[in-house]
């Protein structure tokens, strides 16, 4: 049924909060890849880190819709008339997709923006999140976790012009350290789930990583393109195929601590790439990563790369050593810094208070 969400607004505070991702195995959630490599049994490992993205909704001009976001103007429209291609066009397509005319949308997120741990994604999943959960208190039926990715993920893919991956959805909505495995499916995306830190004590991972932003926002569509047209094209196919058996070593010695063989997992998927596309680090990314092997860590670029976040793991006595090295390194650049490396398991949180 129709949902009145100024009115319900009046009443109520809503707020959604998800948390954003570091990974390893990122782009083999695209369909064009996991489709043509069953046979290696693509899958995608992330972490979800105590970094939130929130939103919380108010009442708004009747008919409109207005977002403000951190690091981006704050814009308001028609809701009938917002653009999806707009820098905030995937907020005004969750809200044209649940027709939430007279609603003000703010997000708040702890990470830097364009920091390629997957915030706009993660900002979809926390709205859909708040907007569904008005809906279940004025009688609609209540969507799964599923659900809520595979919306997030067909909505973020509709306007976003290129083929988009589903695993920022998945850390946004579950939380947790996972390997989500792909498979082939007609009505969309299919994965599983496996979780690999139920064997883990809480706070016993995080000393084991490290998460630093470099200080430039990246822009994985170039990056991603790239390797989307090179796929297509036959090339590279190979490269693909020994990053899918990457991912696998580094989720079973990650599951099973086995530090130097997750060390050497992410280190040979790290190295394929960069030959495959030598711009996913720049030179402070590749002091970074460099700074790692030479200590005995594995390193990464969060994402597609092209700038944003880079990561860390290994034995928790090199990865303390490191942090010392990473901070000396990124104070080379103003905005670059390390970064809490909190996990998050709780994944999607949706808050509902009655107010006066």
């Amino acid at each position: 049924m129709p949902i009145d969400f100024p009115a319900f607004l009046r009443t109520h505070r809503v707020r959604a909060s998800a948390p954003c991702r570091i990974d390893l195995g990122g782009t083999l959630d695209i369909r064009t890849f996991f489709y043509f490599l069953q046979a290696q049994g693509p899958a995608t490992v992330n972490l979800a880190l105590d970094l939130r993205t929130s939103v919380t909704l108010a009442p708004g001009r009747p008919g409109w819709v207005e977002v403000a976001s951190a690091g981006f103007t704050p814009a308001a429209f028609p809701l009938t008339q917002a653009p999806f291609d707009h820098p905030l066009g995937l907020m005004f397509a969750v809200a044209a997709h649940f027709q939430a005319a007279g609603v003000r949308i703010e997000v708040v997120s702890a990470s830097p923006p364009r920091s390629a741990l997957g915030g706009s994604s993660v900002a979809a999943v926390a709205l859909i999140g708040a907007l569904e959960r008005v809906g279940a208190a004025l009688g609609n039926p209540s969507r799964s976790r599923r659900q809520t990715v595979l919306l997030a993920h067909a909505l973020e893919e509709s306007v976003a012009r290129v083929p988009c991956g589903v695993q920022d959805q998945l850390a946004a909505a579950y939380g947790g350290v996972n390997c989500w495995h792909w498979a082939v499916a007609v009505e969309g995306p299919a994965y599983t789930r496996q979780a690999l830190d139920t064997d883990f004590a809480p706070g016993e991972l995080e000393p084991h990583l490290l998460v630093a932003y470099a200080g430039v926002p990246h822009d994985s569509g170039d990056v991603n393109g790239q390797w989307v047209a090179r796929f297509l094209a036959g090339r590279q196919r190979s490269d693909w195929e020994e990053i899918a058996a990457c991912v696998h070593a580094f989720a079973e010695a990650l599951r099973s601590r086995r530090w130097s063989a997750a060390v050497d997992a992410m280190n040979r998927e790290t190295a394929l790439r960069r030959r495959m596309t030598p711009a996913v680090l720049d030179d402070l990314g590749g002091a970074l990563v460099a700074a790692a092997v030479e200590r005995g860590c594995g390193a990464r670029f969060t994402g597609a790369g092209g700038g944003g976040c880079l990561w860390a793991i290994g034995e928790a006595e090199a990865i303390a050593r490191l942090g010392g090295v990473w901070e000396e390194i990124l104070s080379r650049r103003p905005e670059a810094r390390l970064l809490p490396s909190r996990l998050d398991r709780d994944g999607l949180r949706v808050e509902v208070e009655a107010v006066g």
